[in-house]
């Protein structure tokens, strides 16, 4: 099998709409950062209840055995160069603003994700 030729071919869009309540959120980061470890350039869509997972303290309570701890897969993912958009009206919704979440999350609409998938990137949905 041949490699892709086309950086788009090597990005990746994960959408999580799971919170801190359920292990899909935690599975989501972990397949996001063996995305990056696989050389593709991932970019993480929280929507719903999922940008309730990189608010300040609360990604510090997600932990699902055996995963590691979702603060552990955030940090991880974003310091090996993953992007994480929160959507703007589900924030807005849930009362939040920048300064709720932690370093590295921008409030950006789905048209930042509309544009990857546009030019050829995989998208994950969880």
């Amino acid at each position: 099998m041949s490699e892709p030729t086309s950086q788009s071919s090597r990005e990746l869009v994960v959408l999580v709409t799971r919170g801190t309540d359920h292990e899909m959120s935690s599975v989501a980061f972990t397949i996001a950062c063996g995305a990056i470890t696989s050389g593709m350039k991932v970019y993480a869509f929280l929507v719903s209840s999922g940008v309730d997972l990189v608010r300040r303290k609360a990604v510090d309570i997600t932990h699902v055995q055996p995963l590691d701890p979702l603060k552990a897969l955030v940090q991880d993912f974003l310091a090996r160069g993953g992007t994480i958009w929160a959507c703007p009206p589900c924030v807005k919704a849930r009362g939040y603003t920048q300064e709720d979440f932690i370093d590295g999350v921008t409030i950006q609409g789905a048209s930042a994700m509309h544009e990857r998938l546009k030019a050829g990137a995989a998208a994950l949905s969880f």
